[in-house]
Order: structure tokens, then C-alpha cells, then sequence
């Protein structure tokens, strides 16, 4: 199950890498595109404020995290916010 998952993941990642800010790659790591089944949910289709919002709050401490607020807190703002409009798109 898990080489699928890897298998699919790694077809949909040349599609969204084309065009991808610095660093939103590592994001399809655990959000997954294509698996509309996993744990950690996809953020496409969201709302990219939404989601901005949401790594905003990581970065600051405000929102509970396990290791996303260790991972927000290598963007800027202006790359949460181009990460995140590709992300959800």
C-alpha cells in the first residue's frame, strides 16, 4: 500500500513541481495531492488565505502543532504566501 501511495505521489509531483515556489515541494510529503484517504488531509482546493493564515499561526506559536510550527518557521511571509496559492490550486 505504501509503494502505491509513494508510486502515485511521485506521478503527481512533476505536475506541481514545475511550477513551484522554493521549498512548497516538502509540502506534498505529508499533503498529499492525490490521496484523498490519508491522515494528514491535501490542501487542494482550499483556500490559499486560508491556508497562509494557518502557517501564519504556526510560525508564531498560536497554533498547536507537532512539526508544523518547526516547519513554518523557515518561510517568510511573502513565501507562505506563494507556497500556499500553489499548494491549493
Amino acid at each position: 500500500m505504501r509503494a502505491l501511495a509513494l508510486a502515485l505521489l511521485l506521478m503527481a509531483a512533476p505536475a506541481f513541481s514545475q511550477e513551484a515556489p522554493l521549498g512548497a515541494s516538502t509540502c506534498l510529503g505529508c499533503h498529499s495531492p492525490v490521496r484523498a484517504d490519508a491522515a494528514i488531509p491535501s490542501l487542494r482546493g482550499r483556500d490559499a488565505a486560508e491556508v497562509a493564515a494557518a502557517m501564519r499561526e504556526f510560525r508564531e506559536g498560536t497554533r498547536p502543532a507537532t512539526l508544523m510550527d518547526r516547519l513554518a518557521k523557515g518561510f517568510t511571509e511573502a513565501e507562505t504566501q506563494a507556497i500556499a496559492a500553489w499548494i491549493t490550486r
